[in-house]
């Protein structure tokens, strides 16, 4: 699976309320997480495949295997294969996002 970006395509941004149970309807269990302004989090990566939707704010990923830089914003969403490397920075009014952690592949 490759690193996967999906824009939200509406002209407002969505109600995060309305984005979880959207995900709630997959089936899947996902996880909420919140940062403050500017926080950073340092190149890892992890042994399962991830999904994740910001729900409020922004955050821009890092993917040091290819040099891109992707940002996230009120409704878009990630899809990370296991094994990638991502670092991360939060934007200037925090950030708020679901995860889910999914089988490898």
């Amino acid at each position: 699976m490759p690193v996967e970006m999906i824009r939200w395509q509406q002209a407002e941004s969505p109600e995060p309320g309305m984005l979880l149970r959207e995900l709630a309807a997959t089936g899947r269990t996902y996880a909420e997480w919140s940062n403050g302004p500017y926080d950073r989090y340092a190149a890892h990566s992890h042994e399962y495949d991830k999904h994740l939707v910001c729900l409020q704010g922004s955050i821009v990923f890092s993917l040091p295997g290819s040099g891109e830089h992707v940002e996230l914003r009120s409704g878009d969403q990630l899809w990370l294969p296991a094994g990638t490397a991502h670092a991360a920075d939060v934007g200037a009014r925090g950030v708020r996002c679901a995860e889910a952690h999914l089988a490898r592949g």
